[in-house]
């Protein structure tokens, strides 16, 4: 199977409930970084490089959490379509 097939079809693929809110708490992390990173005004230099850090860290969490596979329910609904 090609690469680009098989992360295609983990991501549509059913997400265990576990790293459904991982891939929440990792949109909120970003999502708290991208407001730091363009609150208007003087952010200490600090809070913006650590504000950097928090989008990197949520981008990572969500995108491994979204091409987890709960492989017992894909079975489950591949079986219920044939």
């Amino acid at each position: 199977m090609n690469i680009i097939d098989e992360i295609t079809s983990r991501a549509s693929a059913p997400t265990p409930p576990f790293f459904q809110m991982l891939k929440k708490a990792g949109l909120l992390i970003a999502a708290v970084g991208t407001a730091v990173l363009t609150a208007p005004g003087m952010v200490p230099e600090l809070l913006l490089e650590y504000a950097g850090y928090a989008i990197t860290a949520g981008t990572v969490l969500v995108s491994i959490s979204q091409l987890t596979v709960d492989e017992g329910l894909e079975e489950k609904l591949m079986a219920s379509v044939e």
